[in-house]
C-alpha cells in the first residue's frame, strides 16, 4: 500500500465523514485521486464500513454491552475459524477476536436486557459443541470508544479574557 492510501485511510479512520475535497486539499492532491484510491480501498475490503461511534447514555439508548470471553476446542481442520465463523452468525455479536492468554475467543454483544444477554449465553453460546467455557462481564459504563473520550469530567475554569 502507498503512502497516499495510508495517509488517506488515516483521515477517514480519524473522520469518515471527510470530503474528498478536504482530503484532496490536506494531501495537496487532486481530489480524483482521492476517489480513485477511496475506491479502490473500499473495492478491496480495506475499508469495510463508515460508521459513526454513538454515546449511548446521552442519546438514551437502553441497551446492555456484554463482553464474553470463550474457550473452545479447536476443529482439527479449521482450526477456531469454524466456530468463529458460527459466531459471527448471530446478529447479537458485535465484535468477534482470537485471543491469546486464558481464553480462545473474546465477543462483545449488544441486548435490550442483562437476561437477553444471559439467555443468549446459556442456551445459544453453551449449546455449541466446541463452546467450553464461557466468562461474561457486563460493560457498566463507555468511558472511551474508538479511541474517543465520551464523557468529560473536567471542567474548563478558565477565566474568558476580552
Amino acid at each position: 500500500m502507498d503512502k497516499i492510501s495510508k495517509k488517506i485511510l488515516q483521515l477517514l479512520k480519524d473522520n469518515a465523514r471527510c470530503s474528498n475535497e478536504y482530503i484532496a486539499e490536506l494531501l495537496n492532491i487532486n481530489e480524483s485521486v482521492v476517489e480513485e484510491t477511496i475506491s479502490e480501498l473500499e473495492d478491496s475490503g480495506v475499508i469495510v464500513k463508515y460508521t459513526a461511534i454513538i454515546n449511548n447514555e446521552l442519546a438514551g439508548n437502553d441497551c446492555v454491552d456484554a463482553l464474553i470471553e470463550i474457550g473452545v476446542t479447536p476443529q482439527k481442520i479449521s482450526g477456531f475459524d469454524a466456530i468463529a465463523e458460527e459466531l459471527m452468525g448471530y446478529d447479537m455479536v458485535k465484535n468477534l477476536y482470537l485471543m491469546s492468554g486464558g481464553h480462545d475467543l473474546t465477543l462483545t454483544i449488544e441486548g435490550k436486557t442483562v437476561r437477553e444477554i444471559s439467555l443468549f449465553v446459556s442456551k445459544t453460546l453453551s449449546a455449541i459443541d466446541s463452546v467450553i467455557s464461557t466468562k461474561t462481564l457486563f460493560i457498566l459504563k463507555q468511558y472511551k470508544e474508538g479511541g474517543v473520550q465520551l464523557f468529560s469530567n473536567t471542567e474548563d475554569k478558565r477565566e474568558l479574557i476580552r
